[in-house]
Order: C-alpha cells, then sequence, then structure tokens
C-alpha cells in the first residue's frame, strides 16, 4: 500500500498526539515524584528525593505493596497452572464443546471489571461465607486468576499451535513416556511462553483496583487500593506520587520482558 507524503504526515501526527495522549501524563507523575513543591506546581521549583525516601518509611505504603506482591505471585501460580491445562487441552485434543472451553477462558479479561468483581463478591458470599471463609488475601487471588489465567492460555495455546506435534511424536517413537516428553520436548519450548504469560499476569494483578475492591476484605490493602484511598490526602500526596511512579515502572518493567522473550522465541521459531 502507497501512501501520498499528506497521508503518511498526517499519519505521523495522529500517533505522534495518541502517544502524547498516553505517556504524558505518565511522565508528569514522574516528574512529580521528585518535586520539591508540595503542592506539585509546575514547572516544578526544585528537585528532591526526599519523598522517595518517606514512601520507603511508609509503614502502610510497605505493607500494601507486599499484599500486591503476594496476591500478585499468588494469581500467577494459580494462573499457569490452570491456564496450561486449559491450553494443552484445547491444543492436543479433540472433544465436544472445544471452541466453548475457550470462549468460556477468554471471556473474564473482556467482561466490565465491575462486573466481575459483583460476580466475585456475591459467589464468596454464598459459597466461602458458610464455610467461615471471609474476605481477605485468598479471595483476592482468586479474583485476580480469572483474568490472569486468559494470558497464560493465549500464549501457551499459541506456542503449542506454532511448534506442533511432529517433535513429541519423535520423542515417543525413541521410547519416552510421557512425562519424559513433556520435561525434555515439550516444557523447553514452551518456557519463554510461560516465563511471558506469567510477567503480564503479574503485571496484570499488581496494578488491578475494581476486582479488588470488591474482593478484598478489612485489612487487605493492596498497592492500588492504597493509593486510591489516600490520594485525596494533603499530607500523602507525594507519597501517592512516588507510589504511583514506581507502580508504573513495575508494570512497565514485565511487559517488556514479556515482549522482548515473546520477539525472541518468533526469531528463534
Amino acid at each position: 500500500m502507497t501512501l501520498s507524503p499528506a497521508a503518511r504526515i498526517a499519519l505521523r501526527v495522529v500517533m505522534f498526539l495518541g502517544l502524547a495522549v498516553i505517556y504524558v501524563p505518565l511522565l508528569v507523575v514522574l516528574v512529580n515524584s521528585f518535586n520539591a513543591d508540595t503542592t506539585f506546581g509546575w514547572p516544578p521549583p526544585g528537585f528532591t528525593g526526599r519523598w522517595w525516601s518517606r514512601a520507603l518509611h511508609n509503614e502502610g505504603a510497605r505493607q500494601a505493596v507486599l499484599t500486591s506482591v503476594k496476591a500478585g505471585l499468588g494469581a500467577t501460580a494459580a494462573a499457569l497452572v490452570l491456564g496450561s491445562m486449559a491450553a494443552f487441552a484445547v491444543s492436543r485434543y479433540r472433544f465436544f464443546g472445544r471452541e466453548a472451553v475457550s470462549l468460556v477462558v477468554v471471556l473474564p479479561i473482556a467482561l466490565p471489571g465491575i462486573v466481575t468483581g459483583i460476580a466475585l463478591s456475591n459467589a464468596f458470599q454464598v459459597v466461602l461465607k458458610p464455610l467461615g471463609i471471609g474476605l481477605g488475601l485468598f479471595t483476592v487471588i482468586v479474583g485476580h486468576a480469572t483474568f490472569c489465567v486468559v494470558t497464560i492460555f493465549n500464549n501457551v495455546l499459541a506456542r503449542l499451535r506454532r511448534t506442533g506435534t511432529s517433535l513429541e511424536e519423535a520423542s515417543a517413537d525413541l521410547g519416552a513416556d510421557t512425562f519424559q516428553t513433556f520435561w525434555h520436548v515439550t516444557f523447553p519450548a514452551l518456557r519463554s511462553a510461560l516465563l511471558a504469560g506469567g510477567l503480564l499476569s503479574f503485571a496484570l494483578s499488581f496494578d488491578e483496583i475494581i476486582v479488588t475492591t470488591f474482593t478484598a476484605g478489612p485489612g487487605t490493602e493492596t498497592l492500588p487500593i492504597w493509593i486510591f484511598n489516600n490520594l485525596f490526602r494533603p499530607n500523602q500526596a507525594p507519597v501517592v506520587n512516588v507510589l504511583a511512579a514506581a507502580l508504573i515502572v513495575l508494570s512497565v518493567v514485565p511487559i517488556w520482558i514479556a515482549q522482548r522473550l515473546s520477539s525472541g522465541a518468533r526469531g528463534v521459531a
């Protein structure tokens, strides 16, 4: 497709404006985390790192970060198991309702977060509360796993379809049993896909706020919830900016690594 010079310029301008709308506010947050002015006047009258030190010694913020890490690791672990099993079932076997399974697995990430949160909250109240299990870290992990499993499922399914079954069949012909074939042939081909999916899952879980609001109980405050609760407190404004900047970095790095891993795997294939 050949574009005229005017069309190319117009596309570049639109692309630049779109990227600016997304990334300029993030850049402002990063700059404000070093702003010496507590009112965050613009342009900053000076820069300081004391807000980062203050955030580091804030007990509530540290506990929120720890809770987010626990929830992210738990949701990622559950998603790795469930997503991989579902991907193997859909890719390697033929059965009635196979396409329906794909739809059911992928659907949670397409639903509005508030719908998922309300549904999970009602389910927990009906099923877990009579068993003496209240809302807390466990319910947050379950809630996050419902959409984290999609990234694992899609990554593993795509890798399985790309690699095919020829190597596994050759391994079986050479006398390897099912577990030997999986460990020496299938798993090495899936490692980068699992790692990329796991990093994406952790990033999704770490900055999730809507589903967490409906599934977290008293005392279970993740970092996004802590930021939201302290957003309009004047004394906490500098710390909120620091944690928002840290959240941006912690969200971007796993996604960048996952993208690099996926690109490298495509090159090898």
